[in-house]
């Protein structure tokens, strides 16, 4: 959802690539939620760091503790941003109730983004481009 989030904020302002500790697939549920929202990850593809196409990152924003915890990546030059949301992927409850935490995630991570964006990538734009933005 944040890589989703991301390039729809970020547009062709940045590259974005996004990676887990482990590869668990795209939950059905993100999906939905993201689709509500209006954006379409249906196609991306979960995958470990070790599957990324770089090495190198201006930014390394971990989203959960553990991933801060347990993240491999060693990067001097990159600058690391925490923000902890919940962990969602295993909810247990009724099909309403999973949806809504989801959408509440969502939400969170849509404005994190959003300023995140604004305060880092959105700077490297030239001002003519933004008004499209």
């Amino acid at each position: 959802m944040a890589e989703g989030w991301m390039r729809y904020y970020a547009g062709d302002a940045a590259k974005i690539y996004s990676a887990g500790i482990e590869a668990r697939g795209v939950n059905p549920f993100a999906i939905r939620s993201m689709m509500e929202a209006v954006i379409d990850i249906s196609a991306y593809k979960s995958k470990t760091v070790d599957e990324l196409p770089v090495n190198q990152f201006d930014y390394l924003i971990t989203l959960s503790d553990k991933a801060k915890e347990e993240c491999p990546l060693l990067l001097p030059d990159a600058v690391l941003i925490h923000h902890s949301f919940p962990d969602i992927s295993d909810i247990n409850g009724s099909e309403e109730e999973i949806m809504k935490a989801f959408n509440a995630v969502r939400d969170e991570l849509e404005d994190f983004v959003f300023d995140f964006v604004h305060h880092n990538i959105r700077s490297l734009i030239p001002s003519d481009l933004e008004s499209i933005l």
